[in-house]
């Protein structure tokens, strides 16, 4: 399978959470992702996002390749995605966050040019779970604080893995939280509103860049709720998912 994958940040997309603080202004590479570890190919035409991002009732625009908002760099494109090229994991709810599959696919018309500006980075393996405190950075243009200003710059954020048994507990996110979620950050950096749909990114072993998690949904009580860490799409629960959505609605020469 050697079709890539791009992770879709969007800035409208509002979901209650905590928010992210600047670490560096760098992350132009954490919104590409690819399908197929060790197979990144320039023909990546496929946005990984969450379910909860995705509007059936209109067209949405998709810019590759952004960093400042105020300011055009030369290096965005710009896609416009009727309905019949978004699709969205057939168990999602969209009255219920928590129950989780808040994941989606978006396809794009044409493959996105590769650059210094937009790389890609890898899905990790089927059924990978991180241990507790790995190191990962989450991304967007979400909220600042709760309440706060959205940035014009792309912001990103250390975001510690918090482990499946520590996130369940019960004075912590208890059952709200699946097996098929994974929990990073807390009480100092978070998501924030306006962050979903973006990458948790985590480093392997061979040094490439993984996207572990879709930012979800966060505590409703506001910015960096101490045991409320935030939440993302695990998204090694649904490889098989994009591979088959890939395999099923990719056109005739390009996946």
């Amino acid at each position: 399978m050697n079709g890539d994958l791009l992770i879709y940040i969007r800035r409208t997309c509002n979901q209650s959470g905590v928010s992210l603080k600047l670490l560096e202004a760098s992350a132009k590479w954490l919104i590409q992702i690819s399908f197929s570890p060790g197979k990144v190919s320039p023909k990546g035409r496929w946005i990984l996002t969450a379910a909860h991002c995705i509007n059936f009732s209109r067209t949405n625009r998709v810019v590759v390749g952004e960093f400042d908002l105020a300011n055009e760099e030369g290096a965005e494109e710009i896609f416009l995605i009727p309905s019949e090229d978004m699709f969205v994991h057939q168990s999602w709810n969209s009255v219920c966050v928590a129950c989780g599959n808040d994941i989606a696919l978006i396809r794009l018309p044409r493959p996105v040019q590769i650059s210094d500006k937009v790389q890609l980075s890898c899905l990790p393996p089927a059924g990978e779970l991180l241990p507790n405190n790995f190191s990962c950075y989450a991304s967007g243009w979400g909220r600042l604080y709760t309440g706060g200003p959205y940035p014009d710059i792309l912001q990103q954020a250390l975001l510690p893995v918090v482990d499946y048994d520590h996130c369940t507990q019960r004075d912590w996110w208890g059952a709200t939280v699946k097996r098929s979620m994974v929990c990073a950050g807390g009480d100092i950096r978070s998501v924030c509103n306006g962050d979903s749909g973006g990458p948790l990114n985590c480093q392997g072993a061979d040094g490439r860049w993984y996207v572990h998690g879709v930012t979800s949904f966060g505590s409703g009580y506001g910015c960096n709720t101490l045991k409320k860490p935030s939440v993302f799409t695990r998204v090694s629960a649904f490889n098989s998912w994009i591979q088959q959505t890939i395999s099923e609605n990719s056109v005739s020469g390009f996946q």
